[in-house]
């Protein structure tokens, strides 16, 4: 045997144990893109019933927030007719009602005084009655204190 007889032996050796290398590479792979193929399968056909399951939910949903942006209206239009009413309410027998009440204290105050005759009690500190007179303001303690103040002559 000659070195160009063992050389190529060599190389036929080699080149037999890389086709085998390579045709277990290639079974390998080829098992691999089956089993990805089966799992795409296998996805598609569980994700088309979950996206339909989704897109129904989504619908529903809509149709659900259409019907509550609906009442919100209505509230909100409720509440602004309440709103008016009570300010027409208010307008309307606000006035009137505070001079009825104004009225019927004058004529108790008036209907005491005649059914009581006597001295007047002092209008003064401690007195424990106000005086009340329908559309003018009794002046406060604060004024009242000021007005004693510059009696006496002390400055605001």
């Amino acid at each position: 045997m000659s070195g160009g007889e063992v050389a190529g032996i060599i190389v036929a050796v080699f080149w037999a144990i890389l086709v085998s290398f390579l045709a277990v590479v290639l079974v390998r792979l080829a098992q691999t893109l089956r089993a990805t193929t089966k799992l795409v399968a296998d996805v598609t056909d569980q994700a088309v019933p979950l996206l339909a399951d989704a897109s129904a939910t989504v619908r529903s949903a809509q149709t659900q927030l259409d019907k509550v942006d609906a009442i919100a209206s209505d509230v909100q239009e409720v509440t602004s007719n309440a709103s008016a009413l009570s300010t027409t309410v208010a307008s309307t027998f606000g006035g009137p009602l505070v001079k009825v009440a104004a009225f019927g204290y004058g004529v108790r105050q008036a209907l005491g005084r005649r059914a009581a005759p006597g001295p007047e009690p002092a209008q003064g500190r401690g007195s424990g009655r106000r005086t009340v007179i329908v559309g003018r303001t009794v002046p406060s303690a604060r004024e009242r204190r000021r007005e004693r103040r510059n009696a006496r002559g002390q400055k605001d």
